[in-house]
Order: C-alpha cells, then structure tokens, then sequence
C-alpha cells in the first residue's frame, strides 16, 4: 500500500518544464545603425520563418529559423491528493478520504530534455519535447478511525517510490522583442507515460517572461541575457491504475501491521458502541447524537472493509491486483522564475534557469545549437 500511495502521487515532476529562446528583436538606436541598413537591404535568402524578409527589411533581427536543445532538468513539487479510492481484484472500490489523510506528499525529478525547434513566423516559435527522467515520490500520510471521542492513526505511511518516466509533447511560443527588451509568453502540453498508470499523465505550463539582452560592442554575435517571470502547472485532476500486490505488500512488513491495525479498528469500534448504549434512549434520539453515531460506523465499516481485502490481498500476493484512482492537483500552481543565457555565437548558446517560491523548486541547464534553412 505505501508503495502504491507513493505512486499515485506522481503527477507534477514530468520533465515538461521549458523555456522559450531569445526573440526577434527590433533594433533601435544609433549604434545599431548600421545593421539595421544593412537588414533593410539584404536579401533573406531562408525558407523560414514565414515573412522573415518583410520583418527584416523593417529592422528587425531575427534568430536563426531552427534549433535543437538538450538539457538537465530537476523539479521538486509539493502535490495535492484527495478522493482516493482503492479495490482489490476487480471489485468494490473504497473512498478512503477521511480514512488515508495526507501531510504532504512530495515528486522529484531528475531527467534530459531534447527539444528540436524552428520559427515559424518571426514572432511564433514552435517546438516538441522528448524527455526520460528518473522520477520519485514521497509521501507522508496516515490511516485514521473515528472511536466515541475523536479520530485516531491507527497506522503511519511513509514511504518513498522510484521509478523511471518517458514524456513527450509539444509547445508554443509567441513573443515580441524591441531595443533588446522582449516579452515570451511559453505555452507547452506534456503526456508522462509510467508503468503503474492506465494512460499518461498530462500537464500544461505556462511560463511568461520579460527580459533583456546586452550585446557586446565589438562582436556583435555576443550577447548575455537575462530574465524573470512565472511559471504555472495544470495537471489533469484523475489518475487511474492497477498493480500486482505482489509489488506493494511484502508479507513479512505488511502481516503484522494490518493485524493491528485490524485489532486498533475493532477496539475503536468497541469504544463506539459502549457510548452508544450508554446513553439514555432521549440522548439516543439527538439528531447530533444520530449523526455521530452513523459518520462513526460508516467510517469503521469502511476502515475494516479495506482492511479484511489488504490482508486476503497480502496472503495471495502473488495472484492479486489492486485498482485505484485520485484527484490530484498541485499544491500551488505558481512559483518565480529567474534566468540567464550566454550566447557564444548565434549559432551556440548556453542557458541556465531557477524557480523558486510557491511550493515548486527547479533548475534547468544546457546548450541549443541554431542553424538557418
């Protein structure tokens, strides 16, 4: 089971965290002078972007039209659970949100992204994502029963779960640069296939920016830029899957842990009843009293329901499966962004990014080669 909840928990470290490169820029001022007469009255002799010569015979600078990426990606992500439901062979489905109650639950993931590109129009960049990541999940979560009083842990859960994940998508970017300032407003849309899922994992980012460049005086293919902006996750909200129970109950942990908590159930259970019979039959008929009692008894019922099935499915590892399904979201869907690029030539550039705050860290670093066709 602690394996299982660890994995259901994977949603937000996929690997699809990207950034849009360096715009068209329009070039303004008196030492640029000579470029921009030098745009006005070249030939652009390049398939793409589409209108690449009108928009460079108007001063502006463009990119050139196609590039390939790869870099390093880390994410660390505090997520969100709730209506978690889980079943054994086939057959009835428990809701365990008041039962499983999760402190937090944490994704990290450490992978490399290619991401070839090209401009199609001076001002739209598009590109497609291909990213393998080593992925894991650690939860801090607990299981809890209703006794006459109050609620009570009858079992901890935490544990950690590795595993290995594929992800591949695609992106936009539109954006607008002048006088070395520009505006990147990064859309991309990830599927992240694991094994213990039914269907890949989606997510959308938005990521946008403002920025400047600085060239260098004397090689004007120099250029250092910097930026800062946001970033923001939306997560598809239900994950489904079905696993081997041979791969979440081992019998030597498991055994004893559900007998007590089967035996902590029933002493709760033991604790409903004698209140119950011992109040008079007017404090009986209390709709309070009615209500307690019935929220109690379901929760009991349901705490033993999915215990007396973890325990038959622990006996029979080997033949078993467990079905599950949950609502996920992050914890929060913002955080900053702040970042650099070297470009050594406009053919080479080297990147580096940090997001922080909300309750995301992330890094990313690496190199793009851009070429013109």
């Amino acid at each position: 089971m602690k394996k299982k909840i660890a994995l259901l928990a994977f949603g937000v470290c996929a690997c699809s965290m990207i950034y849009a490169q360096y715009t068209t820029d329009k070039l303004v001022g008196e030492k640029h002078e000579n470029t921009i007469d030098s745009l006005k009255t070249s030939e652009y002799p390049y398939l793409l972007p589409i209108w690449g010569e009108k928009v460079a015979r108007k001063g502006f600078k463009l990119p050139k039209s196609a590039g390939i990426s790869a870099q390093y990606i880390y994410q660390q992500s505090d997520i969100v659970i709730s209506n978690l439901q889980v079943g054994f062979n086939g057959g009835q489905k428990y809701n365990l949100d008041q039962i499983v109650r999760f402190n937090n639950a944490v994704a990290t993931s450490n992978g490399v992204n290619i991401r070839p590109d090209v401009w199609v129009f001076p001002f739209l960049n598009v590109y497609a994502i291909f990213a393998k990541s080593k992925t894991s999940t650690a939860i801090d979560a607990g299981v809890w029963v209703p006794d006459s009083s109050t609620w009570n842990k009858i079992l901890d859960l935490n544990t950690k779960a590795n595993f290995d994940a594929t992800t591949y998508g695609f992106g936009i970017t539109p954006t607008v640069g002048f006088g070395g300032f520009f505006i990147i407003l990064d859309v991309n849309f990830t599927w992240t296939d694991i094994s213990a899922l039914n269907k890949p994992a989606f997510a959308s980012i938005f990521g946008p920016r403002i920025g400047k460049t600085i060239t260098w005086a004397n090689r004007p293919e120099r250029a250092w830029t910097i930026w800062a902006g946001g970033f923001r996750v939306n997560l598809n909200s239900t994950t489904e899957g079905n696993l081997s129970t041979s791969e979440l109950f081992p019998v030597d942990e498991w055994g004893k842990k559900i007998d007590t908590a089967s035996m902590k159930v029933d002493q709760s259970q033991q604790k409903v009843d004698a209140w119950w019979e011992g109040l008079t039959p007017v404090e009986q008929k209390n709709p309070v009293n009615i209500a307690k009692y019935g929220t109690a008894n379901a929760a009991l019922a349901k705490a033993g329901g999915i215990i007396d099935a973890a325990s038959e499915a622990v006996s029979n590892a080997g033949s078993s499966s467990v079905q599950y399904s949950l609502d996920k979201t992050p914890k929060a869907k913002w955080n900053f962004l702040i970042g650099t690029q070297f470009q050594i030539n406009r053919s080479w550039m080297i990147r580096a990014e940090y997001g922080f705050l909300g309750a995301r860290t992330q890094f990313i670093g690496g190199l793009q080669y851009r070429f013109n066709f």
